[in-house]
């Protein structure tokens, strides 16, 4: 099918252009619409009980304080007169603001746990609308100033919320712009020209602009968060790459041995075509795992994720041979003057030595195997948590204005969780007073529902206050009323809980459907088994090695973080994604492999020459991906930078470790067992399996199935001679 398709698009290839220029044109003026349909945040889990909590004090109480203003006293007490006025005012003119609801502060309750330590700072505290961005910034414009008795600095939710959302937009820009000078540069050095290296561009730009109007239609259908912009960007530039270069490889070896045109450009629809089928559906697989999760932050990749590797993939088996048609020998022209793709297309003799001496001595695959258990031991002691500032670099003043609150204030609102309960709480307010780690409790009434809040003396990401909350919900509820708790802890316990519980049906979709797909494509038992194995090995060391620098706090003076828990949404986007990655590779390389297997090939000669073509296509693809999420490590949020590095390292140690070295020690251990099945799964392969056994379109040529026999060729009589053949 797909060399009928290539002859198709070879005959037509003037046309397919002009028809895909019109459709990049539509979809890139309803792509353009995306940026207004995304939303900020997803972090909340929907229906759990801190998101019904946070809606009713909301709806209820006005909100629970988000805005923190520290009033700080310029000699003396925040008590003095001076102080005392600028604060009475303050307060005033805060809840005069229609903006700002539920304003309360030390001047007008004296409650002392909204003074300092010191007694030299005192609150005011009030609600916003977080997830409007203009509007924090008016209120914090309005009032937030100095004058001769105090300064006022600026904290909460909302704050840090504000300051994260704005610095994760320049850590972005900032990254790209590193990224996506240096990759074009690195495209030119791979592809060995300046024409050749266009070509991943367009893949990645139709790629990017139709995932963008996917997202456009999607925003106006259900929530999409923002972020699934950047993942688009990064992803459709990485496939891009990817895809071009595979056939790009291909179509230079055809022609370098000396194929004509129309025979080079269906022959590569045919055999790589096939190959970015089956990667973009193992990818596809992947990333589609984000969809149980029930943060639309994580669903968002989803949607983008699976457009991005959908689009890529059309528009490199259509715009692609189309491309190379029209171009023919002109996609060498501003050729590099020292470049020698064109005549060695894909070959890389060192990647076949390597494999050559690993299948020769497989023992060697132990030091690599050794090292990436020793990377991924730190999972053994990992711990989860949610965004709040300590994401931020210690310079930020929203970040040093939470710490105040923290070591200063005794009744920070980071540390409280609200408890709401619908009906006649009873004596469940003295029960929570009583509880280990509360300091007080106060309440709240309105019609029909009481709002407890508890000061505790524990952070809200730490054990204790998970186990505070755990504590509260496991207290008997007072007859004929519902008990919610909400939180910042509260919220952690939910994310970890609705990640947690959903973790084994994406380990088990990602599992299931890479087991299938690379069955339907090798008729291997075997490959899926050994694919699966060695990839989650590789993204274990990589996210073991984020423990190590981000929980653990290794190079944290270097990156210039605070130490704190692996953030819980990111770890599960960053082996979602890796794993889509490695899969990406393993398509590639399996496919040449099993190529030279079904053509004769022996085991050992097999996997040489498969690597020694693949290699350097997997390798630079790998590379040029990894500068684009390095350029991550740049950002001075921390989840951001744990996400590129992350990202960055299991890419690399795919295409060099395990590619490299592990797949052909697997490969050797295997033998010819690497291609067989039981006699049942071999005759459903034979019934659904999707091998390519079509004729040429126009000459009629079938190449040989699986199962035909075949002569060996020279090259296999020369191994067998010496002794390698089939080592």
């Amino acid at each position: 099918m797909l060399g009928t398709f290539g002859s198709l698009v070879h005959r037509r290839a003037k046309l397919v252009l002009i028809l895909a220029a019109v459709v990049v044109a539509l979809i890139g003026a309803a792509g353009a619409g995306a940026f207004g349909q995304l939303k900020g945040g997803g972090f909340d889990v929907p229906g759990a009980q801190s998101t019904r909590a946070a809606q009713v004090v909301d709806d209820t109480f006005g909100g629970r304080p988000n805005l923190v203003l520290v009033v700080t006293a310029r000699g003396g007490s925040a008590d003095d007169p001076g102080p005392a006025a600028s604060g009475a005012a303050l307060t005033k003119a805060l809840a005069a603001d229609h903006d700002v609801h539920g304003v309360g502060s030390y001047w007008t309750s004296h409650n002392p746990a909204m003074k300092s330590k010191d007694g030299a700072s005192a609150l005011v505290v009030g609600h916003v609308d977080a997830d409007d961005k203009a509007l924090v910034d008016r209120v914090v414009a309005a009032h937030v100033h100095d004058d001769g008795a105090v300064t006022v600095r600026a904290g909460g939710d909302a704050m840090v919320s504000r300051s994260v959302n704005t610095q994760v937009v320049k850590d972005l820009a900032l990254a790209e712009g590193i990224a996506i000078p240096l990759t074009l540069v690195l495209l030119i050095l791979a592809f060995g020209g300046f024409v050749a290296a266009a070509l991943p561009l367009a893949v990645g730009l139709v790629a990017i602009l139709g995932t963008f109007a996917e997202l456009s239609v999607l925003g106006r259908i259900t929530d999409v968060s923002v972020f699934a912009v950047n993942i688009t960007t990064a992803l459709g530039l990485a496939l891009g790459v990817d895809y071009a270069l595979l056939m790009v490889a291909r179509y230079r070896e055809l022609a370098a041995r000396g194929a004509d045109r129309r025979t080079a450009v269906v022959t590569t629809v045919r055999t790589a075509g096939r190959t970015i089928l089956f990667s973009a559906a193992t990818v596809a697989a992947a990333l589609a795992a984000l969809l149980v999760f029930p943060l639309y932050f994580l669903r968002s990749f989803a949607y983008a994720g699976i457009g991005v590797v959908v689009v890529a993939a059309l528009s490199a088996l259509i715009l692609m041979p189309a491309l190379l048609t029209v171009l023919g020998k002109r996609v060498e022209v501003g050729k590099l003057p020292w470049s020698k793709t064109e005549r060695r297309g894909s070959e890389a003799p060192f990647w076949g030595r390597l494999a050559g001496a690993v299948m020769r001595r497989p023992v060697v695959a132990l030091a690599p195997l050794a090292l990436l258990l020793a990377m991924a031991s730190p999972l053994l002691h990992v711990s989860f948590g949610t965004p709040d500032e300590q994401v931020l670099p210690a310079s930020a003043q929203v970040r040093q204005t939470s710490d105040l609150l923290r070591t200063d204030f005794s009744g920070d609102q980071a540390t409280t969780l609200q408890v709401v309960v619908t009906g006649d709480p009873g004596d469940l307010p003295a029960r929570l007073a009583r509880l280990p780690h509360v300091v007080r409790v106060d309440s709240a009434t309105a019609p029909g529902t009481r709002l407890l809040t508890a000061y505790t003396d524990v952070t809200g990401h730490s054990g204790d206050a998970q186990r505070l909350v755990k504590g509260i919900r496991a207290l008997p509820e007072p007859s004929g009323t519902t008990v919610l708790v909400g939180g910042e802890a509260a919220q952690l316990v939910d994310t970890k809980h609705a990640i947690g519980s959903r973790l084994p049906y994406a380990g088990g979709l990602i599992g299931l459907t890479t087991l299938l797909v690379l069955f339907l494509f090798t008729g291997s038992v075997a490959q899926p088994i050994r694919a699966l194995i060695l990839n989650v090995l590789g993204i274990s060391a990589s996210i073991g090695a984020m423990v190590w620098i981000f929980q653990d706090g290794h190079l944290s003076s270097w990156l210039g973080f605070t130490p704190r828990p692996m953030d819980t949404a990111m770890t599960v986007l960053l082996f979602c994604i890796a794993f889509g990655l490695s899969m990406d590779y393993e398509v590639f390389l399996t496919s040449r492999i099993k190529e030279l297997h079904d053509s004769g090939s022996g085991p050992a000669a097999a996997v040489t020459e498969g690597l020694a073509r693949t290699g350097r296509i997997v390798s630079t693809a790998a590379g040029l991906l990894a500068v684009s999420f390095f350029a991550f490590g740049t950002a001075s949020v921390s989840f951001l930078q744990l996400f590129g590095l992350g990202c960055g390292l299991a890419i690399l140690m795919d295409a060099l470790l395990i590619r490299g070295i592990l797949v052909p020690a697997a490969m050797r251990l295997l033998g010819r067992h690497a291609w067989t099945a039981p006699g049942p799964l071999h005759r459903l392969h034979r019934r659904i399996g999707l091998t390519d056994t079509e004729p040429d379109p126009e000459q009629g040529a079938a190449p040989r199935t699986p199962s035909e026999p075949v002569e060996a060729g020279p090259d296999d009589l020369r191994r067998r001679a010496v002794g390698t053949g089939d080592r």
